[in-house]
């Protein structure tokens, strides 16, 4: 699998009551110098893994429709290691990701 370089990674944090449900906020980054990725939310699942969601857009029957996703799961896998750790986040941590 060919990697894009991740840059200009910035962190918005969500509310506290946003935390507690675990929503930590949303994340921002530059895809191989070409692309600006924005609003990918950051989520701890009730296992404690962190996890990325991907901004969708709603049609007016409300169905969502992904933007922008990982082409598979490897995918995924690569750009949420890479991001995560330019964040500091830890796969397991402290409630706030960090």
């Amino acid at each position: 699998m060919s990697r894009l370089a991740i840059s200009a990674v910035r962190f918005a944090a969500a509310s506290d009551r946003d935390v507690e449900s675990g929503l930590l906020g949303w994340v921002s980054f530059v895809l191989g110098g070409l692309l600006r990725v924005d609003s990918v939310c950051v989520r701890r699942t009730r296992s404690g893994a962190l996890t990325l969601s991907w901004p969708v857009h709603r049609d007016r029957y409300d169905i969502e429709h992904l933007i922008l996703r990982p082409v598979n799961d490897g995918a995924r896998r690569v750009l949420e290691s890479a991001i995560f750790k330019a964040l500091g986040f830890e796969a397991k941590g402290s409630a706030d990701g960090r």
